[in-house]
């Protein structure tokens, strides 16, 4: 289970709630004490129409987290969520041992080497386009979304291999929500097993998405949570193995208890 950190003033669903790092370090020992196996810490939003963080912002913000976090919950896995070598390589001086870059290692030529040489895990998000525009349907064009995106994710798992990534390192994301419209998204999710072929840990991402409020009806991304944990739960049996969530409580009791259910199944 992968808690959400958001260290931003304006990302989609918790803008601003933790943007202190004291109340960052509150929210990640409480996501922990919920049941969270990772934290995942990000100081730049990816929501439709976002600005772009000056690097030196994005370290502002994400630095005293990762270092109060490290001290507060030492047995933690830390994931920084950036798509910059720069701030990824400082991230990782001060204890994260994952980086989940959202543009798959396209943005910045360098986050590839960095992850190399630190031994770091990756996660590698399927999306199009820059931070700006990866969230909104700018890049939402398919023919054959679950062969395209099959096909995308390939190739940056190529890219992190011809960088010096090893398969053990690597986790794959279809990027839920990001440049697919409602439909793109249910056909990746009803279409798991797909990716999990590429043989790599697949995690979703689904957690208060747009695409759950324009099928529920919810326009409140707080109230999306039963959305979320139906699609986390139909995701736990195709295949996907972590899930990045707001809400860990809930996510932990449910997925709990389909794994049970799957497990004993004959």
């Amino acid at each position: 289970m992968v808690g959400i950190v958001n260290v931003t003033p304006d990302s989609f669903s918790d803008g601003g709630d933790f943007f202190s790092p004291d109340a960052a370090v509150a929210h990640g020992r409480q996501l922990v004490a919920d049941g969270a196996d990772i934290l995942d810490i990000g100081g730049e939003s990816t929501r439709p129409n976002a600005s772009p963080v000056l690097l030196s912002e994005e370290m502002r913000r994400i630095v005293p987290v990762i270092r109060g976090l490290r001290l507060a919950v030492p047995d933690i896995p830390l994931s920084i969520d950036t798509v910059k070598a720069p701030v990824a390589e400082g991230a990782i001086a001060f204890g994260a041992a994952i980086v989940n870059d959202v543009s798959g290692l396209r943005l910045d030529p360098d986050m590839g080497a960095l992850c190399a040489s630190s031994g770091v895990g990756v996660v590698l998000m399927h999306s199009r386009g820059s931070v700006a525009d990866m969230a909104a349907y700018t890049h939402a064009e398919y023919v054959d979304v679950v062969g395209e995106v099959t096909t995308e994710l390939r190739s940056r798992v190529s890219a992190a291999r011809d960088a010096g990534i090893h398969d053990r390192s690597i986790v794959l994301d279809p990027g839920i929500g990001f440049s697919k419209r409602t439909e793109h998204s249910i056909s990746l999710l009803a279409n798991l097993p797909e990716i999990a072929v590429l043989g790599l840990p697949v995690l979703v991402g689904v957690s208060r998405k747009r695409f759950i409020g324009e099928i529920t009806g919810v326009t409140t991304t707080a109230d999306r949570e039963e959305g979320t944990m139906a699609a986390n739960v139909v995701a736990l049996t195709l295949g996907a193995r972590l899930f990045r969530v707001h809400d860990v409580r809930a996510a932990r009791r449910s997925l709990d208890l389909a794994w049970e259910i799957m497990r004993r199944m004959r």
